[in-house]
């Protein structure tokens, strides 16, 4: 059987000493080195959503600056092509009326060039006869 004796009680109170040094020396600095690293933890835990926050608020104004800048070239693309197809249009029409000028000139000038032939066809006509006729009578003499 079990006796309390005077050893157990030096042992309990060497124990309880014991608990106490140990509690001290080893205990409380393990314990406030794992509060400061758990602290320390939660802060760059704070910090890396912070920064993933602000990662991802930067991506979201970048995609935003990024689409306006396309909306911003297409338009200026399109005002281009708006532009550039009015200027096709303007030479073109130009074109079409200097073509038609050199055209109306050249139906002037083939009439003028027609009447004048046509003015001097009876000449033509009595130089050409003549000449047969002189050729006709001086062959045959």
């Amino acid at each position: 059987m079990l006796s309390i004796d005077g050893t157990l009680i030096v042992q309990l109170v060497n124990f309880v000493v014991f608990l106490a040094i140990l509690n001290a020396i080893f205990f409380k600095p393990v314990g406030a080195a794992i509060a400061k690293r758990r602290a320390y933890i939660d802060g760059l835990k704070h910090d890396i959503e912070q920064l993933q926050g602000d990662a991802k608020s930067i991506r979201t104004t970048a995609e935003g600056r990024r689409a306006a800048a396309r909306r911003e070239a297409d338009d200026v693309l399109a005002k281009a092509r708006t532009a550039a197809s009015a200027e096709t249009d303007a030479i073109i029409v130009a074109a079409q009326g200097k073509a038609s000028e050199i055209v109306t000139k050249a139906h002037a000038d083939v009439a003028t060039e027609l009447d004048a032939a046509r003015a001097n066809e009876p000449q033509l006509i009595d130089a050409l006869a003549n000449e047969m006729l002189s050729r006709a009578i001086g062959g045959a003499a």
